[in-house]
């Protein structure tokens, strides 16, 4: 070949690639430009999002329209440029989908009162995103491979022994598929939501992720707890928010018999109605249970949500205790049998069986036993 038609083709080359960038660099000045003058939010995800894809995809096509597909090394070249440009174009898709994604959590605030409709459409949104990505991303893999023509035709061969793939492909990916199929019947049967406040084995917190494959569940204490999402389609679970955000929560106390229950409740009512955390619905405090020592009183009081209502049992039973032990300290439980202590009940040893003196210990057995 010429070393002219050489360097004509490379300043061909360098041409395009310089011009892609020159559009690009001219775009991303233009959006900015929009975005400060018209305050164009949408422009401003886009950039955000698709700039580095859009740049990519602009320098690509540029190369692979500039360089030759004649010769080995220049058709090798050009080979990889398409796949190249197929792949740049997958990662504007997907970028797109992002802004679609954030325009519409835009739209759907999660600081609101009763948002149990939002969680369940950015729910929904999310899953879908993740879905048609990942569907994207497949089809330009599939786009890639249908590009070799070696491949292509090993394809058409491997039709013949598709039952036998298939079969073992079904198996291998059986757990995944569960894992998929299960991911969208919960979001889209509004089983579960994002920042869904749930009970799972035995820890509370709230949906932190809702992806295909798995769940993340936040933890009270900042920890992540990774389940499959499968789990929560045969693994019974708490789930505090299902209809609204609102929640009812109860303090239990265990006090002896002497305990005013009328000046508790009158106590109860004053801290419940001081604490900016009750939503001014519901409460009530009521005698539950009982046991041979002590009786069991629960207080039921509503929040607005999970959190504000977890604050607000803990000060209530902060302010109660208080209360007892200043007021009414022989209302609090002491050890059965230890009369030196207030609120302590003689034990009745006359009724109490032998395994149940076992495991009291020494101090529960009279002398002389």
């Amino acid at each position: 070949m010429p070393t002219e038609q050489v360097l004509r083709e490379i300043g061909t080359v360098a041409a395009w690639a310089a011009g892609a960038l020159v559009v690009g660099r001219v775009s991303s000045l233009v959006i900015h430009w929009a975005t400060r003058r018209y305050h164009y939010y949408v422009l401003g995800l886009l950039h955000r999002r698709c700039h580095k894809a859009w740049m990519l995809l602009l320098l690509v096509y540029a190369l692979y329209t500039a360089v030759p597909a004649e010769g080995p090394i220049s058709s090798a070249l050009h080979q990889v440029l398409l796949l190249a440009l197929i792949g740049a174009a997958a990662w504007m898709v997907i970028g797109v989908l992002y802004v679609i994604e954030d325009m519409a959590f835009r739209r759907l605030p999660m600081d609101v009162q009763n948002n149990r409709r939002v969680r369940k459409v950015r729910t929904q949104i999310g899953v879908l995103r993740r879905l048609t990505a990942a569907i994207v991303a497949v089809l330009a893999l599939g786009t890639m491979l249908m590009t070799f023509d070696s491949l292509r035709a090993l394809g058409a061969s491997l039709l013949a022994s598709a039952g036998v793939a298939g079969a073992i492909a079904g198996l291998a990916a059986q757990t995944t598929l569960r894992n998929v199929l299960a991911g969208l019947q919960l979001a889209l049967s509004d089983q579960l939501r994002f920042d869904d406040v749930v009970v799972v084995e035995d820890e509370w917190g709230r949906i932190e992720e809702l992806a295909l494959t798995h769940v993340v569940v936040r933890l009270w204490d900042e920890r992540r707890l990774m389940l499959p999402t499968a789990y929560f389609i045969t693994t019974p679970f708490q789930n505090w928010t299902r209809n609204e955000a609102r929640v009812l929560g109860s303090v239990e106390l265990h006090l002896a018999y002497t305990a005013p229950v009328e000046e508790l409740r009158a106590e109860t009512r004053r801290i419940v109605e001081l604490s900016p955390l009750w939503d001014r619905r519901d409460w009530v405090l009521q005698v539950v249970d009982s046991t041979p020592w002590t009786m069991v009183v629960r207080v039921l009081a509503s929040s607005a949500d999970a959190p504000s209502n977890w604050d607000l049992r803990c000060e209530i039973r902060e302010q109660l205790i208080a209360f007892l032990r200043t007021e009414h300290p022989d209302a609090l439980p002491g050890v059965p049998g230890d009369e030196t202590r207030p609120g302590s009940v003689p034990v009745d040893f006359s009724v109490v069986t032998p395994q149940e003196r076992l495991r009291r210990g020494p101090r529960s057995v009279p002398p002389g036993e």
